[in-house]
């Protein structure tokens, strides 16, 4: 390590939180500091540990998972070593936020929209849209019902059509996104975490302009009827990096448009308080409907402590879930989304819909409307 007195490289720990120099013109000690630990680890993580005999820097995005060494016990030299690395999912994200400002900078941005002549003000809908999976592949023999990307564009923006003119002329609206709105997340076709090989009908290149084309079209028709829009792109186990660009991308473009308002929060819990009424949002990939009340009223104090009604609304597992704790109704939803061939295989059924639910300040929920990938497909 460094030492922190005379800054020649080479110091080692002493023992106990202090460390030992002989660098310099005098053999000194020092105290091991937290921030000097906190470099130090820092350091290690990236291959930067010549104390130890490492010294195997990484490129940017990628962390030390392990090392091996053959060491010479009669001279205690160092014969080989073998160092594993894989990517830091902490820095891939740092490094994709710093890329998404910076592109956003040149972004074209959306020219404020004429509102909608009169709106309820004591009204909010709410679009619950969740696990849309653009970008899979379905094949109807075998799973049931096809699914491509072309199919799920046209699905979506018919959706969100049918249920706008379904429901009331409320004020507000919230388009939320509950997070796995596109399939896979990168160049490959995996799972992020596990790397599960996944059923993919196109590139990431066209996954990313079909999302970007079909979201701004959704968010004109929601500015049409509502006088200001509340956007939440959550955070999904398919999309954790994509979720960012999304959140990033859309508060850049719509940055002049004073209706729309995006929530671009790094947390995967969410919450939007309308009056009396508090809504709280979360994929359900962190935590379940049986336990994921005292998250939210722990995360949002403030909130849930003015609010008289709390409802919780997540994805994640397709079906239809819904539990009344002594804090909130939690409501897991189903997806639009055929299910793919993991799904069916597997026996996971559930049917397919999507529902826009009517919230009033002073009465929490008022009315919902329910649209079935039946009722698109027969109209």
């Amino acid at each position: 390590m460094r030492c922190p007195k005379c800054g020649a490289e080479g110091a080692i720990r002493n023992g106990s939180s202090r460390g030992r120099c002989t660098a310099g013109p005098k053999p000194h000690t020092f105290p091991i500091t937290p921030e000097l630990e906190a470099a130090e680890a820092a350091d290690a993580r990236i291959g930067i540990a010549p104390e130890y005999g490492l010294n195997a820097p990484q490129p940017a995005g990628f962390r030390v998972r392990g090392t091996t060494t053959l060491t010479d016990l009669r001279t205690g030299d160092t014969v080989l070593q073998w160092v594993k690395a894989d990517e830091d999912a902490k820095a891939r994200e740092a490094i994709m936020r710093a890329a998404v400002s910076a592109f956003a900078e040149k972004l074209p941005r959306e020219k404020p929209r004429k509102g909608p002549v009169a709106t309820l003000p004591d009204l909010l809908n709410c679009y619950v849209l969740t696990d849309f999976h653009l970008g899979m592949l379905a094949w109807g023999e075998e799973t049931g019902a096809d699914w491509d990307t072309a199919i799920a564009e046209q699905m979506l923006v018919d959706w969100f059509a049918a249920a706008i003119a379904q429901a009331p002329r409320a004020e507000r609206a919230v388009f939320a996104q509950l997070g796995d709105f596109l399939h896979w997340d990168g160049m490959d076709a995996v799972t992020p975490a596990s790397k599960h090989l996944l059923d993919a009908d196109t590139r990431f290149q066209r996954l990313v302009r079909v999302a970007i084309r079909a979201i701004r079209r959704v968010i004109g028709l929601l500015l049409e009827r509502h006088a200001h829009v509340h956007v939440l792109m959550a955070e999904g186990n398919h999309d954790p990096a994509s979720s960012i660009w999304l959140r990033e991308w859309l508060a850049a473009v719509y940055e002049n448009e004073p209706r729309i308002s995006v929530d671009t929060s790094p947390d995967p819990y969410y919450c939007v308080e309308h009056g009396e009424t508090a809504l709280f949002f979360h994929h359900g990939h962190k935590r379940k409907p049986a336990n994921v009340d005292t998250v939210f009223a722990a995360k949002f104090r403030d909130v849930f402590g003015r609010t008289k009604h709390a409802y919780a609304h997540m994805g994640h597992l397709h079906h239809i879930d819904v539990k009344e704790t002594n804090l909130m109704i939690v409501e897991q939803h189903r997806t639009l989304a055929a299910p793919d061939a993991y799904a069916s295989r597997g026996g996971w059924m559930s049917g397919r819909d999507a529902q826009v639910i009517t919230y009033s300040r002073r009465f929490g929920e008022v009315g919902r409307v329910r649209v079935s990938h039946k009722m698109l497909e027969a109209a």
